[in-house]
């Protein structure tokens, strides 16, 4: 059975195949994902960008395969923080997070082609990222650390202040490897 990323996220690859499965990719069309719908909650957000994206890409994989989907984005009190548009947007989202516990929730869907429903769940993590100064802020973002991720951190980058309260950090990075295993093994991916 062939296991199909649909992402172009170097995080989610990389740790996939530091997991050990072999995959192939699959990119979602650029309309797979749309914003924020009103009244939606962020577990509920995330869940249905991964399930677009498996809509999006399932007409496209050809034979039996096992299609993997994930949406990740940070959450403060109920304000999704998705991946910054420009630097600027990127201090907004730092400040906002400075000092301050946030969520980061991911939604994961796996579906068996061909004809399989497609099975969702939604892994959150608790960070708590340290006061930082003005001067921290700038170097931070100097070093382009922020560019397209989520919240404007990548947990990866090993930075000292900011620090993982609960939950699995390979959720915080992208793809919750923990919750993958256990559903691929529930639809019998071996």
């Amino acid at each position: 059975m062939r296991l199909v990323l649909a992402s172009q996220s170097p995080r989610r690859h990389q740790l996939l195949q530091e997991a050990g499965f072999d995959f192939e990719t699959v990119l979602p069309g650029p309309n797979a994902e749309c914003g924020v719908c009103s009244g939606e909650s962020t577990p509920e957000l995330v869940a249905r960008l991964a399930f677009q994206k498996a809509k999006d890409v399932a007409p496209h994989v050809e034979g039996s395969a096992i299609i993997v989907t994930c949406d990740t984005v940070a959450d403060i009190h109920g304000r999704v923080l998705g991946k910054p548009q420009d630097r600027e947007h990127a201090e907004e989202m730092i400040r906002i997070l400075s000092g301050r516990k946030h969520s980061v929730y991911s939604g994961l869907c796996v579906q068996r082609l061909p004809g399989g429903d497609p099975e969702i769940q939604v892994e959150r993590s608790e960070l708590f990222m340290k006061e930082l100064t003005d001067e921290q802020i700038e170097q931070y973002l100097e070093s382009d650390d922020w560019v397209g991720k989520s919240g404007a951190f990548g947990y990866q980058d090993g930075h000292p202040w900011l620090e993982l309260v609960s939950g699995n950090a390979d959720n915080v990075v992208g793809l919750p490897i923990p919750l993958l295993r256990k559903m691929l093994e529930k639809i019998g991916f071996e």
